[in-house]
């Protein structure tokens, strides 16, 4: 930051603390981007967002920053945002249109009804069936714990390990460096994976417990 730089990607929380300390400067920034707006809006952020967007934003001028906003869904509150942030033109961009339940063709869903006891034997069947013994799943758990007793289930016959808040980011890292290399087959996570992970080939997703 006091080199000077050419691009900022930060939490809100961080960037205003920054500011605050006088480390950190927007009066001359050219482009804002807000990615997952909903959701960082929506979680309560919105009140930081407005102070930092204060520092870079003079009412009623022409010189103000180019506004981008990415948002995965636009509630009607989305849109008063961008109306405040945005020129009187700004440019609505629609990847979705009204398709708004359409789901990737080259996936099968399916719905399996068990009891909470069976879960994992009948977990082991459907990762053995859908996913063979080299293939990569990904099963999402409501909770840690759960993620850590299905992770060491011997239902499971493929190697398995777990993923969630409690485990340190360098231990998520390696986890996750392990799994896109083979290292092991079935990655068990809470909603900690839910979001942004890149990792090709997956085989088989399952939802444990019906997402909240």
């Amino acid at each position: 930051l006091k080199s000077g730089i050419d691009i900022l990607v930060g939490t809100p929380g961080r960037i205003k603390d920054h500011i605050q300390n006088s480390k950190l400067d927007l009066s001359s920034v050219k482009h804002v981007v807000l990615d997952e707006v909903d959701h960082m809006l929506d979680m309560g952020f919105a009140e930081q967002v407005e102070e930092i967007l204060g520092f870079a934003y003079k009412k009623g001028s022409e010189n103000n920053p180019q506004t981008l906003l990415f948002s995965a869904t636009c509630p009607r509150w989305v849109y008063d945002v961008a109306k405040k942030y945005m020129k009187d033109e700004y440019e609505q961009i629609d990847l979705i249109g009204k398709k708004t339940q359409r789901t990737a063709v080259t996936v099968e869903h399916l719905a399996i009804q068990c009891r909470s006891s069976q879960r994992a034997g009948v977990l082991g069947d459907i990762i053995q069936v859908y996913s063979g013994t080299r293939g990569r799943t990904i099963v999402f758990c409501e909770t840690k714990r759960e993620a850590n007793e299905l992770a060491m289930n011997a239902s499971l016959k493929q190697d398995a390990q777990s993923l969630h808040g409690d485990i340190p980011q360098k231990q998520r890292e390696i986890t996750l460096k392990g799994f896109r290399n083979g290292v092991f087959e079935v990655l068990i996570a809470t909603n900690v994976a839910a979001r942004g992970l890149d990792i090709p080939e997956v085989d088989l997703v399952i939802q444990c417990s019906p997402p909240k």
